[in-house]
């Protein structure tokens, strides 16, 4: 079984066939990995049989592993997924890393906000990550907020995060959020419109375009940001975002043009510049 689903996902041109043919068996039979290795010889019950060929059947017309499995680790962490959000990325792990470089007392009572909170990958971890912080999630899809939700009360951080539905493109959308706010986090849409079908099939026919769309020129939503910034900013409060590889110059300016000081960016472990830092100044 694991042969013929390693062969079929080959012919679809996809990488790491053995290792993918192997979590789709894990899942269709309810086994871990190493449960299935100990009970290799066993002959396979036909329901097994009948789910690992539906599993291998979507993922073949490229669907992401994570919307079959339904979950994807992030920091260490399982957050549960669906075609309503984004597919939480080892590169947005390095906004993660720069909060905790940056704000490295893990005690305080930080208020977090995070704008497009999708699956709750960022907020939920940092509220893991910073026990006594609260944070807020602004969201514009009512089903990726149902998931963050989900995920929220998975990791035990429920009582600390509150989940808005909003739109960043609506005048005033800042208002309602409270604040000041310690730290500002997001990971928001940055695809030029007219690049998005040339991505690959997993992230064009499947990931939510809300989250990847991000105007003519990929930058719509670090405007709509930087603008809201300074009013929702504490004093010396910091903005870490996420950027598309070679965006971080223009974004900086974005924000260095709404007042804000801007810092050194992070990089991701491929050494692209992923993350843009700035500070609200008291002046």
């Amino acid at each position: 079984m694991l042969r013929d689903a390693a062969v079929a996902l080959a012919a679809a041109g996809i990488d790491n066939v053995r290792f993918e043919a192997r979590l789709l068996l894990a899942h269709a039979a309810g086994l871990s990995a190493e449960q299935l290795i100990a009970r290799g010889a066993e002959p396979a019950p036909a329901a097994v049989a009948e789910r690992l060929r539906a599993l291998t059947a979507r993922r073949v017309l490229r669907e992401p592993m994570a919307y079959i499995l339904g979950e994807r680790e992030f920091w260490g962490l399982p957050f549960k997924v669906s075609p309503a959000v984004l597919v939480p990325r080892p590169d947005s792990e390095t906004l993660i890393e720069a909060a905790l470089a940056l704000m490295p007392d893990r005690q305080r009572p930080w208020r977090i906000l995070d704008l497009g909170v999708g699956s709750g990958c960022l907020l939920l971890t940092l509220l893991r990550e910073y026990p006594a912080a609260s944070g807020v999630g602004l969201e514009l899809s009512e089903e990726a907020l149902a998931v963050a939700q989900a995920n929220a009360e998975a990791l035990g951080v429920d009582m600390r995060a509150r989940l808005v539905l909003g739109d960043w493109q609506q005048p005033d959308w800042h208002q309602r959020l409270g604040g000041p706010f310690d730290l500002l986090v997001s990971n928001p849409p940055y695809i030029e419109a007219g690049a998005i079908e040339r991505l690959m099939p997993e992230v064009a026919r499947f990931e939510p375009r809300l989250a990847l769309d991000g105007g003519p020129d990929g930058l719509a939503a670090y405007r709509n940001i930087a603008t809201a910034a300074p009013a929702l900013m504490a004093p010396d409060g910091r903005v870490l975002v996420e950027s598309g590889e070679g965006q971080v110059t223009e974004i900086s300016r974005i924000f260095a043009s709404a007042g804000l000081a801007m810092e050194a960016p992070w990089r991701d472990l491929a050494g692209i510049d992923r993350v843009v830092s700035a500070m609200h100044s008291k002046h």
